[in-house]
């Protein structure tokens, strides 16, 4: 294991300040530690994750600790960096897991990335899933990894639209609460959209309720009124 202190980061806690911390570590590689429900979600790597999964005998374990303190931007930032920085110094590496949302890449997506550095943390670390809802014609589109930076994931659970649009929804939703440090609360609404685009003369409801897709959370559900599926307690 290796670890270096991050300066440009002050982490405060009750009785001192103190850097956050950035950890290495390498081992073997066992692909049954992630199973069919996250690799069915790897959008990003699609063409290729089962097959980096079936021969990959190794792994690098990046983490970061005493960070829990620094703000959703600072940490999103520290890690991001780090994620470049680690590119640069396995140049044989093939593919970067996201433990926390299930997200994989190929390492040549990162290198060459030109997403904006505000961008990267919502594109990398944040993954918008799809779900069918077995017997039923409803979906559901849910974020995973926002938890990172402890703000809240999304749900949308619903019939009757691409979901495409409800996936590109959500990335922006996300966004909108890693920029603004989550401002929505309870019973607030948000634009829907139409047509693919953003509707404000249509809003959608927000509650915070417990994911039906597992991994258990809290997420923040929109309520998508006519396109609305399942029942709700409000």
């Amino acid at each position: 294991m290796a670890g270096v202190a991050v300066k440009k980061y002050m982490a405060q806690f009750k009785d001192a300040s103190v850097p956050p911390q950035l950890f290495i570590t390498g081992g073997d590689f066992d692909a049954g530690t992630i199973d069919d429900l996250y690799r069915s979600q790897m959008w990003d790597c699609r063409n290729d994750s089962e097959r980096i999964l079936s021969e990959c005998n190794y792994q690098m374990i990046a983490t970061d600790m005493l960070a829990a303190t620094l703000t959703a931007h600072d940490r999103a930032d520290m890690l991001m960096d780090y994620l470049e920085a680690l590119m640069e110094l396995f140049p044989e590496c093939e593919a970067v897991y996201f433990h926390n949302s299930g997200k994989m890449f190929l390492a040549e997506q990162i290198r060459e990335h030109k997403i904006q550095r505000e961008d990267r943390f919502i594109y990398f670390a944040v993954n918008a899933r799809f779900f069918n809802v077995q017997g039923s014609e409803s979906m559901i589109v849910d974020t995973l990894g926002m938890s990172t930076l402890f703000l809240p994931d999304l749900q949308y659970h619903f019939h009757g639209m691409d979901p495409n649009d409800i996936v590109t929804h959500a990335y922006n939703m996300a966004s909108y609460i890693f920029e603004n440090e989550n401002p929505i609360k309870n019973g607030d609404t948000i634009d829907s959209i139409e047509n693919g685009k953003m509707n404000i003369e249509v809003q959608w409801k927000c509650h915070y309720e417990d994911a039906l897709v597992q991994p258990a959370r809290q997420v923040i559900d929109v309520y998508m009124n006519e396109y609305a599926a399942g029942k709700r307690d409000y």
